[in-house]
């Protein structure tokens, strides 16, 4: 099988570090807004707690992006990222909550995720052009 589970877990998690970035940069341009409350996205947990289930046993499989496309046996990869609020942060005296140092934190951890989610992905596409090209190269 060319597309494999794994390859739509790194698709998936790619697409939440995406939307972890977008929602980063809005937490930091919102920094000077009165009673703006920061968000957060949430995946990683959401991921593992699909994988491991009830039982403890691996349970992801793939997902359909359109309910036209032909289904996959087995399907049910449906974990999305999530955009909650940051409950622990410290409010200031405007009612907003971003802190700029965390934002920054946050940032440089998801840019460090997503090129290594990049990195697989293209480690993936390059085993299987090495078996589609008889890996005499």
């Amino acid at each position: 099988m060319l597309v494999s589970n794994h390859l739509g877990i790194l698709e998936r998690s790619l697409d939440a570090a995406m939307l972890r970035q977008r929602t980063i940069a809005n937490n930091v341009a919102n920094i000077d807004t009165p009673q703006f409350k920061s968000k957060q996205v949430v995946f990683e947990d959401l991921l593992k707690h699909e994988m491991n289930g009830a039982s403890g046993q691996q349970k992801l499989q793939a997902y359909r992006t359109n309910a036209r496309h032909i289904p996959f046996a087995d399907s049910g990869l449906n974990v999305v990222p999530r955009i909650v609020s940051n409950p622990e942060n410290f409010v200031q005296n405007n009612g907003n909550d971003v802190d700029l140092e965390f934002e920054m934190s946050e940032y440089a951890k998801n840019q460090i995720w997503y090129n290594g989610l990049t990195q697989l992905t293209a480690g993936h596409f390059q085993k299987l052009r090495s078996v589609i090209e008889g890996g005499g190269r």
